[in-house]
């Protein structure tokens, strides 16, 4: 879901939202680690963070990011599966999975909200979902523009 600009930004963002009984159509968990930028080397372990290709943002408990000393930088809108709209703090970490690492946007996951791994970070990570064997794998070279000689 890629909802329109709510924000007046110029900035489109999608939400986690609870899903109970969501059924298994090729999505997976996965343990992430979240990492503050500012204080390089302490990590928090995310157990059972949903691989979702669907939400923008990667969605992390608040009290791990606090922990990190992690500060919000700025509040997003989300509109969720309901049409229900909700504002979050959006703070920078560096996500850390499948053997990789980058900086990114976290979201500050409220109690009742999803924990997500999200296609910005999938990105970053330079990692792709392979949903057959339910994991994330190398996404291979990443494509740059050549140097003319």
């Amino acid at each position: 879901m890629r909802p329109a600009d709510t924000t007046g930004k110029g900035s489109v963002a999608t939400a986690a939202t609870t899903v109970r009984n969501m059924p298994d159509m090729g999505t997976f968990r996965t343990t992430i680690m979240i990492e503050s930028v500012e204080h390089r080397g302490e990590m928090r372990m995310v157990d059972d963070a949903l691989v979702d290709t669907g939400s923008e943002y990667t969605w992390v408990p608040a009290d791990v990011l606090s922990s990190l000393g992690i500060r919000p930088e700025h509040t997003q809108r989300f509109i969720v599966a309901d049409g229900r709209q909700l504002d979050r703090p959006v703070g920078i970490a560096i996500v850390h999975a499948a053997g990789a690492k980058a900086p990114d946007f976290v979201v500050f996951a409220e109690t009742g909200d999803m924990i997500l791994l999200g296609a910005r970070s999938l990105e970053g990570l330079n990692v792709r979902v392979d949903a057959q064997r339910k994991q994330l794998v190398p996404a291979g070279p990443i494509l740059a523009g050549a140097v003319a000689l």
